[in-house]
């Protein structure tokens, strides 16, 4: 297949993977998106520390929202038709893709980032909740659009398989997602406010006490126990993974909050409503502390704190901004 024959795609880079995805395949539908409106409108912003979960032997400790929410959110508030699938096998997950693929249609995918061999090997550790857009295939290879990456790519069908299939939490069992049809004109005023009332609800009154600004105070005082109760090394591990996980997993979790700041703007513009800029500023200086935090976080596990910083120190100062969240939104949630 020549150059010119093979399908066109056109390729944005995001800040995150899964709002990334997300607005790429609506922009390729013919729908005006922008990161921040897919982030804030599919509520992704998200705290959950669940000491009984592990991952790769820690404590799980996520800032965004479960892998296809994001997604299944903006399609259900602007009447999006799509389609989602999950296999119980790699063949069968291959079959489904490539017909979806024949039809011109592009997919998007859960991937893990250990098998993705186009990633710089620094960023190729396991973590399973990694979205990338197929749209094509060329003999034995797809060709990618990975919202992360500068340029499309390719990956070889085996890489991908492996990629769909790694074990772990959370397993993405070859999770796949394609836009049907658009059936109506969207409603972004709608969905805009929909989205922030979610985000309000998971932050402010979640179901279980490890998720919003409880789950913040909840890692707060664990924190600060950590050298008793965890060997050194545990406890620099457990902290490692806590960094990771904010800064090198997407955008993280302060680079969350600033996506979610520019989604505020945008929501004041369409919105008409001014007071969102104000709340955008506020939620900017949140980011602002959690960059902090990880940058104390990290002295601590390279044993370069001295006695600048302490374990207690680091868990007031993660309590400080579990209460600032808790204000935020609490705030957010009555603005009309």
């Amino acid at each position: 297949m020549s150059e010119s024959s093979l399908p066109t795609f056109q390729h944005y880079q995001h800040a995150h993977c899964e709002s990334g995805v997300t607005t790429n395949l609506l922009r390729h539908a013919g729908i005006n998106m922008t990161e921040p409106l897919a982030f804030g409108i599919g509520a992704g912003l998200f705290f959950g520390h669940l000491p009984f979960l592990k991952v790769s032997g820690t404590p799980a400790t996520t800032y965004r929202i479960w892998p296809g929410a994001i997604f299944k959110r903006v399609a259900q508030r602007l009447k999006i038709s799509i389609k989602t699938q999950k296999f119980s096998s790699p063949e069968k997950a291959e079959a489904a893709l490539d017909a979806v693929l024949a039809q011109g249609i592009p997919v998007g995918l859960q991937t893990s980032v250990y098998f993705l061999p186009y990633l710089p090997e620094a960023f190729r550790f396991h973590f399973n909740a990694h979205n990338l857009v197929v749209y094509g295939k060329e003999g034995n290879e797809y060709l990618v659009s990975d919202p992360v990456m500068e340029h499309p790519t390719r990956i070889a069908a085996a890489d991908l398989a492996k990629a769909r299939f790694a074990k772990g939490t959370p397993e993405p069992r070859g999770f796949m997602y394609y836009i049907q049809e658009q059936t109506t004109t969207p409603n972004f005023e709608q969905a805009i406010r929909s989205g922030i009332k979610q985000t309000g609800f998971f932050m402010m009154t979640p179901p279980i006490a490890w998720f919003g600004y409880k789950g913040i105070l909840l890692l707060a005082r664990k924190l600060k126990k950590y050298p008793e109760r965890l060997s050194p090394r545990k406890a620099s591990l457990y902290l490692g993974n806590i960094i990771r996980m904010q800064e090198e997993i997407g955008t993280g979790g302060a680079g969350f909050r600033f996506l979610y700041a520019a989604f505020l703007q945008e929501a004041a513009r369409i919105l008409q409503h001014d007071e969102f800029d104000n709340f955008a500023k506020e939620l900017t200086e949140i980011g602002d502390a959690w960059r902090n935090f990880a940058f104390n976080a990290a002295r601590i596990v390279k044993s370069r704190s001295g006695t600048l910083v302490s374990y207690t120190q680091l868990g007031d100062q993660l309590k400080s901004i579990g209460l600032r969240e808790k204000d935020f939104f609490a705030a957010l949630r009555k603005l009309k």
